[in-house]
């Protein structure tokens, strides 16, 4: 065995911070670290976030369903600052138990709906306003997939490779190959699938779309991890097709500025509570 080599002890303990960029906000117990309610605005929708990729994905969403006219769908946006630790509130705890951004309630009823995990909340709008959901039984279960397809396959992209490529606290070969590898299979998969179909289910822009392009449209186009070259993702023409085309949507230009804490001043919208808070 190599000097460096590291030998797992029989019971992994947790006594000593990890290192990297999030290290202070990893612990491996859940729930509330502090008392601290949330924020209620007047909007049917109350989101508590922040535009990371899955951040984005449900603003976009809110936005889309606002650009086809529903007002129903009229959201408060609130910064959670989770380097910061906001996400291990009392109240933010008790509406995601996962402390992970995005986390939503719906108050238009009676009775709130708590709602967390991105891809759980775009299958419950585009129900609940019969939008950007395939009518027929079987596109609907393509976009099923396809949105399933990018709840799983995302991580890989960002607590594998951008973990290990961008944030680790030293560069190992080991993990940045592996996961380039497999990065690099998912957006030949997209490409693939993009090869003959305007949007990953066919013809239609649905919520696979909006949940795939703000980890993969991002990457491709240069945004995420400074890792564009290192990918080579030029090669996947139909992957750049495709999110060139998604990133001049009224929707998503609106949507990506929302909990936005860094980027050209015009991209930032810390909080949204109504339409003019968007100057885009």
């Amino acid at each position: 065995m190599s000097e460096t080599q590291y030998e797992p002890p029989k019971v992994w303990t947790w006594d000593t911070e990890s290192g990297g960029k999030f290290a202070s906000i990893n612990r491996p117990i859940a729930g509330a670290t502090h008392d601290k309610e949330l924020p209620v605005g007047e909007h049917p929708f109350q989101l508590y976030s922040l535009a990371t990729p899955n951040g984005v994905k449900v603003t976009v969403m809110l936005e889309e369903l606002l650009q086809l006219g529903i007002s129903e769908a009229e959201y408060d946006a609130w910064l959670i600052n989770i380097q910061e630790g906001a996400q291990f509130s009392s109240g933010f705890v008790s509406v995601n138990p996962n402390s992970k951004i995005p986390a939503m309630v719906d108050q238009s009823g009676d009775t709130p709906v708590r709602l967390f995990e991105s891809g759980a909340m775009l299958l419950y709008l585009a129900e609940k306003f019969d939008a950007f959901l395939p009518k027929d039984l079987a596109s609907r279960a393509e976009c099923y997939s396809w949105l399933m397809w990018q709840m799983g396959s995302a991580p890989f992209l960002g607590g594998g490779f951008g973990h290990f490529y961008a944030y680790a606290p030293e560069k190992f070969e080991y993990p940045i190959n592996r996961y380039a590898m497999e990065v690099k299979r998912q957006l030949d998969v997209l490409d693939q699938n993009l090869s003959d179909r305007a949007y990953l289910c066919g013809d239609e822009y649905t919520i696979a779309d909006m949940a795939t392009f703000p980890w993969y449209g991002a990457l491709a186009m240069g945004k995420l991890y400074e890792a564009a070259e290192f990918l080579d993702v030029a090669s996947y023409k139909n992957v750049i097709r495709w999110s060139e085309e998604i990133f001049e949507r009224p929707g998503v230009i609106r949507g990506r500025c929302v909990n936005r804490a860094w980027g050209p001043e015009e991209e930032q919208v810390l909080e949204r509570h109504s339409a003019a808070d968007i100057k885009r």
